[in-house]
C-alpha cells in the first residue's frame, strides 16, 4: 500500500463507500490520514459491571448470555435486545434499528461494549453501544481505549471510518516530514509520522495534546511563512520615496478645522516613515469607527501629491466610494488637486465643466481615463471599476484600499489579475499598478483601511505580512453613545423618542437583517420572523410615523437609487431611512442621531458596531436602540421571556455598556471565532483545524521562526507555501 493508493484498494471499500468516501475528500490513502477526528470518546478504562454509575460513557468487557431481536410495528423498526455478564454482574444492551447485529455477534461471544450507562426496568443498560469482539493479539479500535469521532457523511459509519484508518495508519512513517529538524528541535515537537499515527489513535491524553500541538504549529506555521514570503518580495521590490516634508505636512493641517489626536500624528508619522522607504510600504490602518482614518489617509496623500504622485483610494461599494469622494472634495477644496470618482454607474470630476457636457457614461469615463494617463488627474476615488477597467496611470504613488476584506469574490480576482504583489487572500495586501517597462517599473505605496478592529492575536495569524497601526479613541467633542436594549413592549417609548429626534432636527437610521419575506427565506425556519426593510418601511410610514418622511435602501438597487437616497439622507429630506447592513461601513450622516437595529440579537457585535457608528458623528448626542422581538417580563424574575437565550442577552448586554471596538472584537472572538466574525474563509485561517487565535504562544514562536527566514537554505518549506496556496494539502 503506498501514500497515493486509491481508498478503494482497501478492504471493505466497494464503489458505493467509495463514493461516500470522495464526497468527504478521501481518494487516496494520504487523504485518509490527514482526514482528522474533531473529538474523542474516552473508553479507555474497562469496568465491571458492579461498579457502573448512570450518566457515565464506559467500556466493559462481557461475555453475551442472551440475544434476540423483534420487530416494532408502530415504529416499523427491528430491535436488537442483549443480555451480557462478567463475573461482578448483569448488564443489558438494546440497538435499535440495527437488524446486522443478530448475525454478528452470538451468545457466548466475549465483547468489548462501550457505550453511555442508563437505566430501563431491566436494571443498568446501554443503549446502542459500540462493541468489538476481543480476538488475542489485535488491538481494539472501537472499544476499551479512547476513541476517535470523525466528521461524517450519510452512508459512512463511526466504526467504518476507524476501521479503515486501522488498516493505513502504519502509512504515516511514509509521509516526509517538511519540518527542518532545527526547527523541529526549537520547538520540541514530535515528529509529524507521530502526530497524525497519534492524533487517530491516542493512547492517552497527553498523546492528543502533543499531536494536537505539533499539528497546530504546522498550520501557524505556514501562515506565517507565507507572510514572510510576501514581506522578502516587498523588500526586492523598488518603490519611488516620498519623503516627509514638514512646511507640507503643517501647511495641510492649518486647513483642518480640528486637531489631530495623538494617536492619528503616530499612525501618521508611522505611514510617513514607511513611504519614506525605496521599498513599497505595505501597511494596515485601523481606528474604531469614526477615529478618523480617512483624514490620516489625506494626510499622507497630500505629500505624496506634493512630490508629483498619483493617488487612488478605492472602496468596495459605491456609496462608500461616493462618500469618500466628498471628504476629499471638501479636503482638497482649492482645486490645485482635482479630485475624480470613478464607479460602475458614475463619472465625475470636481471643478471641471468639460465632463458635464459629454453626454454618456462612455464618453466620461474615457475623459477622466485619457487626464489619468497624462498625469492630469491626481486623485482618483473609486470601487474595483478603477482596476477592472484598464485605466493606466503615469506616475501613481499610493494607494489607499477601505475596507478591502469586504471585496467580493469577484472583485478579489480582478485586484489579483492587475499584477499584484503579495496579495494574501483575505484582500489585505500589496497591489501593483505598473505603467512602466517591467524591468524598470516601481511598486506604488499600499495602505489598507479597516474600521473592525482586529484583536492582536488575530491580526499576527491573519495580517502577519502588513505592519499595523491602530487609532484608538475618538476625536475630541464626540460624547458616548447611549446604547439601549429596547423590549417588545417598550417600543412605544422608543418611538416616542424618535419622533422627539426628528422633532429636533435629527434623523434615523433603522437597520433590519432582510429585505423581504420570499419564496426562498419563508422556507427557512430562522428566517420566518426576521424583521425585513419592506414590511417595516411601510409598518413605519403608514402607521407609526405617517407624518415623517420614511424611505428605505438595500443592496440589491441599482448603484443610483442608492447613491440618490444618500444624497437626500445628507440634505435632510428624509426623517428616517429604513435598510438592511448596506449602511454598516462608511456612511457618514453627521445629523443622524439614533440607530434602531431590528432583531439586534441576529448580528454579531462586530456588525453591530459598525451600524452604531453610522451615528454619533457630531456634536448631537445620540443613540443606539436595540430592538428585539422578545418581550420583557416582570413575572418572569423581571427578566426577559425564556425563549430569548441567556448567551444572546449577555451578548448584547455586554454590547449595551462598551462603546470600545477593541474590546467588543476580543469578546466576540471568543464567543464565535474568527470565520463567523471576520469572514475569513479566503484568509487561511478557516483552513485551520486545529489551531486557533488563542494560541498566541504557539502564534509568536511561529512567527518568530519565520521572521527572516532565509528560503533559499529551506527550498522544502517554500515549496510546502506554494502547496498550501494552491489549495494542497500541509502535510
Amino acid at each position: 500500500m503506498q501514500l497515493k493508493s486509491k481508498v478503494s484498494q482497501l478492504n471493505r471499500v466497494g464503489k458505493t463507500v467509495e463514493k461516500q468516501l470522495n464526497k468527504l475528500g478521501i481518494k487516496t490513502v494520504r487523504d485518509l490520514l490527514l482526514y482528522y477526528p474533531f473529538r474523542y470518546e474516552d473508553y479507555s478504562k474497562v469496568e465491571k459491571i458492579a461498579n457502573l454509575e448512570v450518566g457515565k460513557q464506559v467500556t466493559i468487557k462481557a461475555e453475551i448470555t442472551k440475544l434476540s431481536s423483534r420487530y416494532n410495528p408502530r415504529t416499523r423498526m427491528v430491535i436488537v435486545e442483549a443480555e451480557v455478564a462478567d463475573d461482578s454482574g448483569v448488564c443489558n444492551l438494546i440497538w435499535f434499528g440495527q437488524r446486522f447485529i443478530i448475525k454478528v455477534l452470538k451468545t457466548g461471544d466475549w465483547v468489548n461494549f462501550s457505550g453511555k450507562v442508563s437505566v430501563n426496568k431491566k436494571g443498568i443498560s446501554l443503549a446502542s453501544p459500540s462493541y468489538e469482539k476481543i480476538r488475542a493479539g489485535f488491538s481494539t479500535a472501537h472499544t476499551a481505549r479512547i476513541v476517535p469521532i470523525y466528521p461524517l457523511t450519510y452512508g459512512i459509519s463511526q466504526k467504518q471510518l476507524r476501521f479503515l484508518v486501522s488498516q493505513v495508519v502504519g502509512e504515516s512513517t511514509n509521509i516526509a516530514d517538511w519540518l527542518p529538524d532545527d526547527i523541529l528541535e526549537k520547538t520540541g515537537l514530535m515528529q509529524l509520522n507521530e502526530a497524525i499515527s497519534k492524533i487517530h489513535f491516542p493512547v492517552s491524553e497527553n498523546d492528543i495534546e502533543t499531536a494536537k500541538k505539533r499539528l497546530k504549529f504546522d498550520e501557524l506555521f505556514i501562515l506565517q511563512l507565507r507572510a514572510e514570503m510576501i514581506r522578502q518580495s516587498l523588500k526586492r521590490q523598488k518603490a519611488s520615496r516620498i519623503e516627509f516634508d514638514k512646511d507640507v505636512v503643517k501647511k495641510f493641517l492649518e486647513k483642518l478645522s480640528f486637531t489631530l489626536t495623538d494617536a492619528q500624528k503616530i499612525a501618521t508619522w508611522e505611514i510617513f516613515q514607511d513611504m519614506n522607504k525605496a521599498e513599497p510600504m505595505n501597511r494596515l490602518l485601523q481606528g474604531d469607527v469614526g477615529a478618523g482614518k480617512t483624514v490620516v489617509a489625506a494626510i499622507c496623500a497630500n505629500s505624496a501629491l506634493e512630490k508629483g504622485f498619483q493617488v487612488i483610494v478605492m472602496a468596495p461599494t459605491e456609496v462608500l466610494a461616493s462618500q469618500h469622494y466628498e471628504s476629499f472634495v471638501s479636503l482638497f477644496k482649492d482645486g490645485k488637486n482635482n479630485v475624480c470618482l470613478y464607479t460602475r454607474s458614475k463619472a465625475e470630476i470636481h471643478n471641471d465643466n468639460n465632463i458635464g457636457h459629454l453626454s454618456t457614461l462612455v464618453k466620461k469615463k474615457n475623459y477622466i481615463g485619457e487626464k489619468i494617463r497624462k498625469g492630469e488627474l491626481k486623485i482618483a476615488i473609486g470601487t474595483h471599476a478603477l482596476l477592472s477597467e484598464n485605466l493606466v496611470f503615469k506616475n501613481l504613488g499610493l494607494v489607499v484600499v477601505d475596507e478591502q476584506q469586504r471585496f467580493g469574490v469577484e472583485q478579489r480576482r480582478l485586484i489579483r489579475q492587475k499584477n499584484i504583489y503579495g496579495l494574501p487572500d483575505a484582500s489585505v495586501g500589496m497591489l501593483d499598478f505598473q505603467t512602466k517597462p517591467a524591468a524598470s517599473r516601481k511598486s506604488a505605496h499600499f495602505l489598507s483601511m479597516t474600521a473592525t478592529p482586529i484583536p492582536r492575536s488575530l491580526a499576527l495569524t491573519l495580517y502577519g505580512d502588513l505592519d499595523v497601526s491602530i487609532i484608538r479613541g475618538l476625536p475630541p467633542g464626540r460624547k458616548k453613545i447611549i446604547t439601549r436594549l429596547v423590549a417588545k413592549n417598550d417600543r412605544t417609548k422608543a418611538y416616542d423618542f424618535i419622533r422627539g429626534q426628528v422633532k429636533q432636527g435629527r434623523q434615523i437610521f433603522v437597520i433590519c437583517p432582510l429585505v423581504e419575506i420570499t419564496e426562498d427565506n419563508i422556507l427557512k425556519f430562522d428566517q420566518l420572523d426576521k424583521k425585513n426593510v419592506l414590511d417595516e418601511y411601510k409598518k413605519l410610514s403608514e402607521k407609526i410615523f405617517p407624518d415623517l418622511k420614511v424611505a428605505y435602501m438595500y443592496g440589491k438597487m441599482k448603484p443610483v437609487e442608492k447613491s440618490a437616497i444618500m444624497e437626500k439622507m445628507n440634505k435632510g429630506e428624509i426623517d428616517i431611512l429604513v435598510s438592511t447592513s448596506v449602511v454598516e461601513v462608511g456612511v457618514d450622516i453627521p445629523n443622524a442621531s439614533v440607530m434602531v437595529i431590528e432583531d439586534a440579537e441576529r448580528f454579531g457585535l462586530a456588525q453591530l458596531h459598525q451600524f452604531r457608528g453610522r451615528v454619533g458623528r457630531s456634536v448631537y448626542q445620540s443613540y443606539c436602540f436595540l430592538f428585539t422581538q422578545h418581550h420583557f417580563c416582570v413575572k418572569n424574575g423581571a427578566g426577559f421571556t425564556e425563549n430569548f437565550s441567556q448567551k444572546s442577552q449577555d451578548r448584547l448586554k455586554f454590547f449595551e455598556k462598551n462603546n470600545d471596538g477593541f474590546k467588543l472584537a476580543e469578546f466576540d472572538l471568543a464567543q464565535r471565532g474568527p470565520g463567523e466574525v471576520y469572514g475569513t474563509a479566503q484568509s487561511g485561517i478557516m483552513n485551520l483545524k486545529f489551531a486557533s487565535t488563542r494560541d498566541i504562544d504557539l502564534i509568536k514562536t511561529a512567527r518568530q521562526l519565520a521572521s527572516g527566514i532565509d528560503f533559499s537554505k529551506y527550498p522544502s518549506l517554500k515549496e510546502r507555501v506554494k502547496e498550501w496556496e494552491s489549495g494542497m494539502h500541509l502535510e
